[in-house]
C-alpha cells in the first residue's frame, strides 16, 4: 500500500499529488483505473492526489505509464518529489516557525534557479542579521532560519538568483540609518557571488509592469515543476499551475528589462548619477551615511 505521511502536509507532497492529478486528467484516465493498476482502492487514489498519502517508486511508474508520461526528465523530478524524506536543516526549526516557512526552505534546497521581486523590503536572502532582527520583530529563532537559508545561495552547486527590487525597498529606513547603510553595503557584496543577480528598479521608470505584488519563482528540475511563491500577511501562497507560472515568469522578464542594470563589481560607478543599479545604490547609500 503507499505509506501514509504523518501529521501535516508539506507543499512538496501536495504538489506531488497535484502533479498526479493533473497528469491523470490529461490522459483521460478515472482514479478506479489507476487504483486497479497500481493495486489499490479507490479512494487511496484521492489521498494520494491530495498529498495524504505517499506513492513508492514502482508504483509511481506504473501511473506515470498509464498516463503516457515519457519526458525523462518531467518523470525523474517527479521521483525525486516521491522519494525525498522531506528532511534537511530545517527540520530543527519546525517547532520555531510556520510550516509555509519550512516549505520555502525545503524547495529552495531543490531549486534549480530563483528569481525574486520585492517592492518595499529587502529580499529574505540578501537580507543583513540585524535588518531580519526588524523584519521578524526580534524573534531570534526566526532570525537564525532565515540566516541559515542564505546558505543556499554559497552552497556547492547553488542555484542561479536573480533579484530586482524595487528603488522604494532601498528608502524604508528599518532599524535606522546605520542598519540601512549595512544593508546597502551587503547588498553589493552580494552581487559579486558569481550565481547572484541584483537589479533596482528606480522611481522614475515610466512604465506600470504590475509591480505591486512581491514574489518569488522557484524554478524545479523540470520546467513544468516551477511553482510561484505568494506572500501576503494571512500566510504563503505556493501556486504550480502552469499557465500561473509562465505568467510570473513573463513578469519577470519584464520587470528585469524595466530595471537599471545589474550590480557588477567590475562597474565603475564614481558619479552619484551612474545610470545602473549599483550607482543608484551607492547615491542612496551616501544619503543614508549623511543622517
Amino acid at each position: 500500500m503507499p505509506m501514509a505521511f504523518g501529521s501535516g502536509i508539506s507543499e512538496r507532497q501536495r504538489r506531488l499529488g497535484e502533479e498526479l492529478r493533473r497528469a491523470r486528467d490529461a490522459a483521460g484516465r478515472s482514479a478506479l483505473e489507476i487504483g486497479q493498476a497500481i493495486g489499490v482502492k479507490g479512494p487511496a487514489v484521492s489521498h494520494i492526489e491530495s498529498g495524504r498519502m505517499g506513492l513508492n517508486l514502482p508504483r509511481l511508474n506504473i501511473w506515470l505509464d498509464l498516463c503516457e508520461i515519457t519526458d525523462a526528465d518531467y518523470r525523474a523530478g517527479l521521483a525525486a518529489m516521491s522519494e525525498s524524506s522531506g528532511k534537511g536543516w530545517w527540520t530543527e526549526f519546525k517547532t520555531q516557525v510556520t510550516r509555509s516557512a519550512l516549505d520555502l526552505a525545503e524547495a529552495e534546497s531543490r531549486a534549480t534557479g530563483l528569481d525574486n521581486y520585492e517592492s518595499l523590503l529587502i529580499p529574505g536572502l540578501l537580507q543583513t542579521k540585524a535588518y531580519s532582527e526588524v523584519i521578524q520583530g526580534y524573534t531570534e529563532k526566526r532570525v537564525e532560519f532565515r540566516h541559515e537559508r542564505h546558505k543556499v545561495l554559497t552552497a556547492k552547486n547553488a542555484p542561479p538568483y536573480r533579484a530586482v527590487i524595487h528603488e522604494a525597498a532601498l528608502h524604508m529606513m528599518y532599524g535606522g540609518a546605520t542598519v540601512m547603510w549595512e544593508q546597502l553595503n551587503h547588498l553589493i557584496e552580494m552581487s559579486r557571488l558569481p550565481n547572484v543577480t541584483i537589479q533596482i528598479l528606480p522611481f522614475d521608470c515610466t512604465v506600470f509592469a504590475s509591480n505591486d505584488s512581491p514574489f518569488l519563482l522557484i524554478r524545479g528540475a523540470h520546467a513544468r515543476l516551477g511553482t510561484v511563491l505568494l506572500e501576503h500577511p494571512h500566510g504563503s501562497n505556493f501556486i504550480g499551475d502552469p499557465e500561473v507560472v509562465t505568467t510570473f515568469d513573463r513578469k519577470f522578464d519584464r520587470l528585469r528589462a524595466l530595471a537599471l542594470p545589474p550590480l557588477s563589481s567590475a562597474t565603475s560607478a564614481s558619479s552619484p548619477a551612474h545610470r545602473d543599479s549599483l550607482g543608484l545604490i551607492q547615491h542612496i547609500r551616501y544619503k543614508v551615511q549623511g543622517r
